[in-house]
């Protein structure tokens, strides 16, 4: 096999713009791409817990995915078809979780996912206040109104039943700007993205720009709609706020790969690979990135790391099949300029 067929086989399997496509080609077909994402919680303390493994499964408990929590406690799984799932997640001292997601019949999905801390672990006990000063400052009903809506909305999966809490907690508490936020998600999981939109728009004008979710949210709508250089702004923003959101650098990676500065996208790859080393996603971009720079030991790098972190997925069986091409080439005479991948844009 020509190293030419390897790195078009290379591009067409594996490295795909956009990189909802991607995760289409490891998923099967299923019509539109959707979202599944959402924040693991410490269901004592009600604290967001980072660092936490979150991994995507088909009905049978075959992996199609993994990525790990943010600082911030959050998970995104994107670009996946719609299907039903089995979602599990675990954290050091908390009991694992495991919850059915069905995405068949709507376009994204939020979830907030409530670990309990195992009862031997002391690291794992936390005051209730460890919720943000901002919700703290918050009248009692209001904040009531958000769990019980979180609760409906995530839980219970009655998108429709939360966003009315939602509402209601910011018809008392109007500087309620996390509630804004959750009422974006609850139109997101009810498929309303225009409404969702603009609840992002209102968390973010509420908080005086101070708040990261919507900002992060808000970008990733706006890369669905093929819109980069306003999602580029906003995520460019979001990480002004959280800095350590490997999600953010993530897309922005993505979005500075697709408008050709290579140069740009990998330092922001290598950034959300240095907070996520384990997110999987991470290193489809960076195989992206150093496919474009001919850099094929980097890649063959990335397919290894992409390999540990899902190996029996049928990514990761192709995945294995793809390295072995790529490798069995780098051992060959190097590529004429006419087989040089930069000739199969």
């Amino acid at each position: 096999m020509s190293r030419l067929y390897v790195s078009m086989f290379v591009l067409t399997l594996i490295l795909v713009i956009p990189q909802n496509v991607f995760a289409q080609g490891m998923n099967g077909n299923g019509g539109d791409p959707v979202s599944l994402t959402g924040t693991v919680y410490s269901e004592k303390s009600k604290r967001p817990i980072d660092q936490a493994a979150v991994r995507l499964c088909d009905t049978g408990g075959n992996l199609i995915e993994q990525t790990i929590t943010t600082d911030s406690g959050q998970f995104d799984f994107r670009g996946i078809r719609r299907s039903n799932y089995i979602l599990t997640v675990d954290a050091p001292g908390y009991q694992a979780d495991t919850l059915h997601v069905e995405l068949s019949f709507t376009s994204d999905r939020g979830i907030s996912v409530y670990l309990k801390p195992n009862a031997s672990d002391p690291a794992t006990s936390f005051p209730a206040a460890n919720v943000s000063a901002h919700e703290m400052s918050m009248p009692q009903k209001a904040r009531d109104l958000l769990a019980s809506g979180e609760k409906k909305l995530y839980s219970d999966k009655n998108p429709q039943a939360g966003l009315a809490d939602f509402q209601q907690a910011v018809s008392v508490a109007p500087g309620f700007y996390e509630a804004y936020y959750q009422i974006g998600m609850a139109y997101l999981t009810l498929g309303t993205r225009e409404e969702a939109e603009k609840s992002f728009r209102k968390s973010i004008e509420v908080s005086a720009d101070k708040y990261g979710e919507p900002v992060i949210g808000l970008a990733s709508l706006l890369i669905d709609t093929g819109d980069l250089a306003q999602s580029e702004k906003m995520i460019r923003h979001g990480l002004e706020l959280s800095p350590n959101n490997w999600f953010g650098h993530y897309q922005l990676g993505r979005i500075l790969f697709t408008e050709n500065k290579v140069a740009e996208a990998q330092k922001s790859a290598e950034q959300a690979r240095s907070l996520a080393p384990n997110a999987a996603i991470v290193y489809r971009l960076l195989s992206n990135i150093h496919l474009s720079q001919k850099n094929y030991p980097a890649l063959v790098g990335d397919l290894d790391a992409y390999i540990k972190l899902d190996p029996d997925s049928p990514a990761g069986v192709r995945a294995k099949e793809i390295r072995n091409q790529v490798q069995e080439n780098i051992s060959k005479d190097k590529p004429t300029p006419a087989a040089s991948p930069a000739h199969l844009q």
